[in-house]
Formats: C-alpha cells, sequence, structure tokens
C-alpha cells in the first residue's frame, strides 16, 4: 500500500474527502517528525512506539578501498511495534 492508497483508506473509513484525509495523515507525519527531531518519543497505544535515539560517533571500513572513515554521532529513527498491532497482523 503506498501513501495515495492509505489516504483513499482513511478517507473511506473515516468519512472524509480525500483532501481532508491528506492533509491529516500529512499533520500525523509532520507531528511524529518533529517530535522525533527533539528526541521525544511517540506513544501510540496498541500501535507501536516511534523513537529516535542517538548512535554514537563510530569508524567504519570502506569495502572497496579499505579505509575508514569517521560516522559522526546521529539520530536513528526505530519503530518498535505494540502488541495490539503484533496480535492483528498474527
Amino acid at each position: 500500500m503506498n501513501k495515495q492508497e492509505l489516504i483513499a483508506a482513511v478517507a473511506d473509513k473515516a468519512g472524509l474527502t480525500k483532501a481532508q484525509a491528506q492533509a491529516a495523515l500529512d499533520a500525523a507525519i509532520e507531528t511524529v517528525i518533529e517530535a522525533l527531531k527533539k528526541g521525544d518519543e511517540v506513544r501510540l497505544v496498541g500501535f507501536g512506539t516511534f523513537s529516535a535515539p542517538m548512535r554514537a560517533e563510530r569508524q567504519v571500513r570502506i569495502p572497496g578501498t579499505g579505509e575508514t572513515k569517521t560516522l559522526p554521532a546521529a539520530r536513528m529513527p526505530k519503530f518498535k511495534p505494540g502488541k495490539g498491532l503484533k496480535d492483528a497482523v498474527n
């Protein structure tokens, strides 16, 4: 399912127009991204938790050349599914 298909499904289930559903989905995604940028977690009970912990600076080896390079510390987005989502899928 791509974004347009998701928008159409949400619009159908919620009784919204596609434009309203797209605005709501875009706002939700933007809000999650802003929270992760600040280092906050977004917990949706029954669905899962979005987080973006800091990953430490580290040394990596480039396989083609064999040289080592330092990757700077960075936030790495993660998603951990909740029990409700796991149960619904299985």
